[in-house]
């Protein structure tokens, strides 16, 4: 099959099913798989190439594996990533430099670096939004975005709001893989 050929046949593929289209890149796509069922994240190496590498580093580690979502904030996002569970931990890579960018913003499924106020602090630790959160445009870094599942996300344990989201007994990640070293 030429490039033309595969070309023609990927268009095809976006005009039928936009869905199917958006996973086709395996390498760039990543399960994440909740209590509740599967969620499919696009990876956005475009905006972060750097943020995308590491999760993609860390997931083939297992390193998310069964971590919890330690912050999770109704009408906001849930947040994990923290082996420690405490919203302080991370990896042991080091810490990376901000990726910001105002061409995309934060919506509902985007899914963004959590860091401290140090622009340049983020490890592992991610979220996934609920809601549309203009005040995070251009100041977090966006590596992300769910294409199915969401409804998952929605499942998610939620924290004590008068504790800043922090969740007791959270749920967890049961299991985060790249779509392309599945077999």
């Amino acid at each position: 099959m030429n490039r033309r050929t595969l070309m023609t046949g990927l268009v095809a593929t976006a005009a039928v099913s936009p869905a199917l289209a958006q996973t086709a890149d395996l390498e760039n796509t990543l399960y994440l798989d909740l209590k509740d069922g599967r969620v499919v994240i696009q990876l956005l190496p475009e905006l972060a190439p750097k943020h995308v590498e590491r999760v993609k580093t860390l997931a083939r580690k297992g390193f998310y594996d069964n971590t919890p979502f330690h912050r999770v904030i109704e009408g906001f996002m849930a947040q994990g990533g923290d082996p420690t569970g405490t919203g302080t931990g991370g990896s042991d890579l080091p810490d990376l430099p901000a990726e910001f960018t105002t061409k995309r913003h934060f919506l509902r499924g985007t899914v963004g670096a959590a860091r401290t106020q140090n622009p340049n602090s983020a490890n592992s630790q991610f979220y996934i939004m609920f809601a549309p959160s203009p005040n995070l445009d251009g100041a977090y870094t966006i590596w992300g975005q769910v294409t199915a599942g969401m409804e998952f996300v929605d499942k998610i344990k939620r924290g004590n709001a008068g504790n800043n989201g922090v969740v007791s007994g959270p749920d967890r990640v049961v299991r985060m893989r790249v779509a392309a070293d599945i077999k």
